[in-house]
């Protein structure tokens, strides 16, 4: 897995703020998608953080059941 840059995390940061002014379920979904993927590769980084390991999972959860919902 590929260490996160500053650049992606902006990116992500960019994108929630724009989501909140026009939302849709896809757009949501595929956002979501991204910050799970994005805190997977910090937790990969970052080995023996458990609290960045329980964010990620909970994000990855998330997302997922996003996928399964639409």
């Amino acid at each position: 897995m590929s260490r996160p840059t500053i650049a992606e995390v902006s990116a992500l940061v960019a994108d929630l703020a724009a989501l909140r002014q026009s939302r849709t379920s896809a757009d949501h979904a595929a956002l979501m998608e991204r910050k799970a993927d994005l805190l997977e590769r910090i937790t990969a980084h970052t080995p023996g953080d458990t609290d960045a390991a329980e964010v990620a999972r909970l994000a990855r959860e998330r997302a997922d059941s996003l996928k399964s919902d639409g």
